[in-house]
């Protein structure tokens, strides 16, 4: 199986959080609190002044297809794919729909575990920090980690750049750029 997308919608819809029912929104969060995940990844981009590229998401997976559809057409955004293991998977990394649609929705409708609880808001610092392109400067990258360092902690967490490595290969491009950054 591929990474099929089912559908990438309207991005321009936004979610009015005053009209949504309370069942329903205290269900999407009881959800997303079992299933879902805020992340930051990062990708080596040579061409970019700091040499990565940091991308948000937020995503829920499941076999069933069906919350995942309710969600999309809920949120106005994101894509739903079928994973290689079958999962189907709901993914939101459009950085203006994360900040207007998502963590309103969650600000709103807040989430009761504190490991949920704490990575949103960590991720809401992250979003926010982006938004303002404070992660394009030396000190707001660093910044940007060292947040990042905390997002998702747990047993079995592995990530494939992790602070260190990321911080030492961000020191060698700021070296060969002689400064100018």
């Amino acid at each position: 199986m591929t990474n099929k997308v089912v559908g990438a919608g309207n991005q321009q819809e936004r979610p009015n959080t005053d009209r949504v029912p309370e069942s329903l929104g205290w269900y999407v969060t009881g959800f997303v609190d079992g299933e879902g995940s805020f992340n930051v990844s990062l990708r080596k981009k040579p061409d970019y002044r700091l040499g990565w590229q940091p991308v948000l998401s937020f995503n829920v997976s499941q076999r069933d297809i069906t919350m995942l559809t309710i969600m999309k057409h809920f949120f106005g955004c994101g894509i739903i794919k079928r994973r290689k293991d079958g999962l189907y998977s709901y993914d939101v990394t459009n950085p203006k729909a994360i900040k207007e649609k998502i963590l309103p929705f969650f600000e709103k409708f807040s989430f009761l575990s504190n490991n949920k609880r704490t990575n949103f808001a960590i991720f809401s610092k992250i979003v926010l920090l982006m938004y303002d392109k404070e992660h394009l400067s030396p000190e707001g990258f660093k910044k940007l980690l060292e947040l990042r360092r905390d997002l998702n902690k747990g047993k079995g967490r592995k990530r494939k750049y992790t602070y260190d490595s990321v911080k030492e290969s961000s020191e060698t491009i700021r070296q060969t750029h002689n400064g100018k950054i």
